[in-house]
């Protein structure tokens, strides 16, 4: 093979497919929640609060198992643990259409998806950072959109099953589906592109070089630094008010007589926004510094909750919902960027996993925190300003975090 059908056929754009096909089964799977709400408080005569509990134990797990998965990943591949994740996937959501208690919907699909999406997703993003520097933001953000296109195409999906087949049968068909196409998908991702004699972002690799891949900081040494402290901090406050809209903005809008179809639509807003955000800023963000992009996510998500906040109709809540979903894609397509060119790629899946604890923290009490605040209030308000707030406090701690020298500037 010529120069010219390597870069023609440069498998890392391979891995990033690969990326997106999980992290679309993942994520999209996860993101229907909104779609059996009405169906499950129904059922089991839980209230709001109770069961947004749901979404939030299966957020914690699959932002939190990162801190497990992506260390294996750097050992044992990253291929291993997405087929494992995405067969977790499958089954979760088969036991959930036998549940017969929102307590064994917890077990089921809270266990299943949290652990599914927790063995797949950073070892895939990670094995992702490997194969590209120059355009590293570029091939994440392509990666990711995966969650975009999931949260757009699923949801509704799930809303027209549910109402043709019922919530038990959509929950089977849906897991069958997942586990199929997402080991597929997990069978095409490799972990290195040397094992194919290429260096990261195609070029063929000198006997004598020393490949960018094995350069950087172990876990202990990244998560010490003022520069991983600071980015901590900032993902775990935001995390408090990111995800409430993929669980209260159909709700949200059904209060305000939406019709419940509509109201789905929303979701598949955010889907459309994230999907730009995920794969036009990433280039954006190579080209005007990642650090200063990542700031600009924080004020965007932080403007659009305070315009949902004022809006009451489906055409104000669509705006909102594909205004944030593109900060919020620009968001999440740039954070295993920024963590790899600060901690280099050597251990980008366990640091990337370990960052994803404070998501994953937030994401448990954010959702379900303003589920329980509407029960007790019977309003949103609340959670909306405090998810406004917590954005920009995480803005003003990531533009602090930017100034300090990167952990791997110091090694060279």
């Amino acid at each position: 093979m010529n120069r010219q059908d390597q870069d023609r056929l440069f498998h890392g754009w391979v891995v990033v497919a690969a990326a997106f096909v999980v992290t679309f089964v993942g994520f999209g799977s996860a993101y229907t929640f909104g779609s059996f709400v009405e169906a499950l408080q129904e059922e089991f005569g839980a209230s709001r609060g109770a069961v947004s509990l749901v979404f939030s134990i299966a957020g914690f797990l699959y932002f939190g198992l990162g801190v497990v998965s992506g260390p294996l990943a750097d050992r044992w591949g990253a291929r291993r643990l997405a087929v494992c994740g995405m067969l977790l996937v499958g089954l979760g959501l088969v036991l959930a259409s036998q549940a017969e208690t929102i307590v064994q919907v917890y077990a089921a699909y809270g266990l299943g998806i949290g652990l599914g999406v927790g063995c797949a997703y950073v070892p895939a993003i990670g094995a992702v950072q490997r194969w590209f520097v120059r355009r590293r933001g570029f091939a994440s953000g392509l990666a990711v959109s995966g969650i975009g296109v999931g949260t757009l195409v699923m949801p509704p999906l799930a809303t027209m099953l549910i109402t043709v087949t019922g919530w038990r049968e959509t929950y089977l068909v849906l897991g069958v589906g997942a586990a199929a196409v997402g080991v597929g998908a997990s069978l095409l991702i490799e972990d290195d592109p040397r094992q194919r004699g290429l260096e990261p972002d195609g070029g063929p690799l000198e006997p004598t070089s020393r490949a960018v891949v094995r350069q950087g900081l172990s876990v202990g040494e990244a998560i010490r630094s003022a520069r991983f402290l600071g980015l901590y901090a900032a993902c775990l406050i935001s995390a408090f008010g990111v995800f409430v809209p993929f669980v209260h903005l159909v709700p949200y809008a059904i209060d305000r007589q939406v019709p419940t179809a509509a109201a789905v639509m929303l979701l598949g807003a955010i889907g459309v926004g994230s999907t730009a955000g995920r794969f036009f800023l990433g280039g954006v963000a190579d080209r005007v510094g990642r650090d200063a992009f990542l700031v600009a996510m924080y004020v965007g998500m932080a403007a659009s909750l305070v315009f949902w906040a004022a809006a009451g109709g489906f055409w104000s809540l669509a705006i909102f919902a594909l205004a944030f979903g593109i900060f919020y894609g620009g968001w999440v397509a740039i954070l295993p960027a920024i963590v790899s060119d600060h901690f280099g790629g050597r251990n980008v899946s366990g640091i990337i996993g370990v960052l994803y604890t404070s998501v994953a923290i937030g994401t448990l009490v954010g959702p379900s925190a303003a589920g329980f605040a509407f029960d007790v209030s019977h309003s949103y308000f609340l959670p909306i300003a405090a998810s406004v707030a917590a954005n920009l406090v995480a803005a003003t701690i990531a533009l602090a975090t930017s100034r300090t020298v990167s952990p791997i500037r110091l090694m060279s």
